[in-house]
């Protein structure tokens, strides 16, 4: 079986769906293919274990879901991405695990979907063996063997006589367990198992040195150890010869699969004449009868001994650091190929987009600047003072003829109440289309003009013209001069914004206006019209504000501030 599955991608798609990002990473790394896990999606994985905010558990639980799979591909994938993580990852992950009470519960597994799924599943079983007793000494310890510190000064070295005999055996028993997994070259058939396999190599060469630094120790405080200690040492140096013919054995099945031979440590083994030494010391304890032997030879062999595991110990701690070398090259060629893709992908770009003077917000800024401003405020001249507003402004369409007539220069007379009257100004002739003067409306209009009121007061209720949609045009209806509304509603609208005055100064020929002698808020017997002030322009004449008393016309008495319309 090789590819994605159509399960595979409908789980990711999920996950997508779901937002998980890291449970989606997980199932693109134990696809079904037959190939081991991607290296970008261990690399994110890994890089998930160093952020705090990412929940390791959750991480774990995506990963043992995938062991409950049917296919071995799938529960083997799990696996190595567990044990990639366990080693390379943050000590937060492989913490998480030692603090579960199981892990993976793998020891009847078997695939019968083929012939190729009976023998993985053999090899799955020691696996996930080997990663439970990973995690099991990690709990018994609180570190990981394959990443303490070594050497002279080293973990292992410098531990004391009661600690070191409780700490070595368990290192024996995760030895045993990555010794059992026991594969042959000819069983390395697909990328998966090799996978695990070179993962297996690289733990089994860090877990033989740090065993070898404890053994080391042990030869050192041997012959100052108490007889129980003795009898402990000698059984634990014994099984430490036996598990360095299985850690060649192993080594050399690293070596028929490909491995290059100068990754691969030379295994120096102590004489046999260590081991007799050792239990005639344990047998002089005991009070048995032993050949005499002088503390001179004792001391040599225990010093050819040590010399010969440190060897091995140096041999080990080479290739460890020729691995770490790789993989520090391996990142900087990395590295090296981004900064050349990302320089390529600069120099596809335009130069001038690299520049702020031609760069587009520049370039806008410039045109919007450069570009003269209108302003509908400013005084314009006189000879602007009939010109037709530009349509950009309040987007208006249509276009408006303002019909305007001159203020007649005759006096104002003064009323019998003290007040003035203004002076009387031309009826003007209905117009045929829509008449707004939108200068006068906007302060802008220079010459003395005057709208057609159309029977309101400037001061009367103000009503805001309605500007027909772009190429429709208001119908007018022709209304007599005495009526202002008629039957029809749009006729009556165009023909009430036809009429409006908006703020420049006229009143109605037929409005007279009169002020008592009565002294009110608003003046008294010798108040006199405010008169605009003289500018640039000649202003109009602002009639007085509504009284709220009776005004006498020649028509009559009218109500409180109500003007009569002719």
């Amino acid at each position: 079986m090789s590819g994605q599955s159509l399960t595979d991608r409908i789980t990711a798609a999920q996950h997508s769906v779901t937002g998980s990002a890291v449970s989606k990473t997980v199932c693109k790394a134990t696809t079904h293919e037959v190939m081991g896990p991607k290296k970008k999606h261990l690399d994110y994985l890994i890089q998930c274990t160093n952020e705090m905010n990412v929940n390791i558990p959750q991480l774990a639980d995506s990963l043992f879901e995938r062991t409950t799979n049917s296919s071995w591909v799938v529960v083997f994938k799990s696996l190595i991405t567990t044990h990639h993580l366990m080693v390379y990852g943050n000590e937060r992950f492989i913490q998480y695990l030692a603090s579960r009470n199981t892990l993976f519960n793998l020891s009847n597994f078997l695939d019968k979907s083929g012939l190729q799924g009976y023998d993985m599943s053999t090899f799955i079983r020691r696996y996930s063996r080997y990663l439970n007793e990973k995690a099991v000494s990690y709990r018994q310890v609180a570190f990981d063997f394959t990443k303490v510190k070594r050497g002279a000064d080293g973990v292992m070295r410098t531990m004391s006589t009661e600690k070191l005999l409780k700490t070595v055996p368990i290192i024996q028993n995760q030895m045993d367990a990555l010794l059992d997994f026991n594969v042959n070259s000819n069983e390395l058939t697909n990328g998966v198992i090799n996978a695990a396999f070179m993962l297996l190599f690289k733990d089994a060469i860090r877990l033989f040195a740090a065993y070898n630094e404890g053994i080391i120790n042990l030869l050192e405080k041997y012959f100052d150890m108490k007889k129980n200690q003795c009898k402990e040492g000698l059984d634990i140096y014994k099984k430490f010869l036996t598990r360095m013919t299985r850690i060649s054995e192993f080594l050399k099945v690293a070596e028929q699969v490909g491995i290059d031979r100068g990754d691969i440590p030379d295994l120096s083994q102590a004489p046999s004449s260590l081991l007799d030494a050792l239990e005639q010391h344990l047998a002089s304890l005991e009070g048995k009868k032993i050949k005499d032997s002088t503390a001179a030879s004792r001391a040599t062999t225990l010093s050819n001994a040590v010399s010969s595991l440190a060897s091995t110990g140096l041999s080990l701690t080479k290739v460890d650091e020729r691995e770490k070398q790789a993989a520090l090259e391996e990142e900087q060629a990395r590295l090296k190929a981004l900064k050349e893709q990302r320089l390529k992908e600069l120099a596809k770009k335009p130069h001038t987009s690299l520049t702020t003077a031609a760069s587009p917000v520049s370039t806008a800024a410039g045109s919007i600047m450069t570009t003269p401003a209108i302003d509908i405020f400013s005084t314009p001249s006189s000879s602007n003072s009939t010109s037709k507003l530009p349509n950009d402004l309040l987007d208006l369409q249509p276009t408006f003829h303002p019909s305007v007539h001159p203020i007649s220069a005759a006096p104002q007379v003064g009323s019998t109440w003290g007040g003035f009257t203004p002076s009387p100004v031309s009826q003007p002739q209905p117009s045929a289309g829509l008449n707004v003067d939108f200068e006068s409306v906007f302060g802008n209009k220079s010459s003395n003009v005057v709208l057609d009121s159309g029977g309101f007061d400037e001061l009367g209720g103000l009503l805001k013209p309605t500007v027909a949609s772009q190429n429709q045009s208001l119908p007018v209806a022709k209304v007599p001069p005495n009526k202002l509304v008629s039957d029809d509603l749009d006729s009556s609208l165009a023909n009430l914004v036809g009429n409006l005055g908006i703020g420049n100064g006229t009143t109605k020929n037929d409005v007279n206006w009169t002020q008592p002698s009565e002294k009110k808020l608003t003046g008294g017997s010798n108040w006199q019209p405010k008169i605009a002030p003289t500018t640039a322009w000649n202003a109009p004449t602002l009639a007085p504000p509504v009284m709220a008393y009776p005004a006498t016309t020649p028509t009559g008495m009218m109500g409180y501030g109500m003007i009569q319309f002719m």
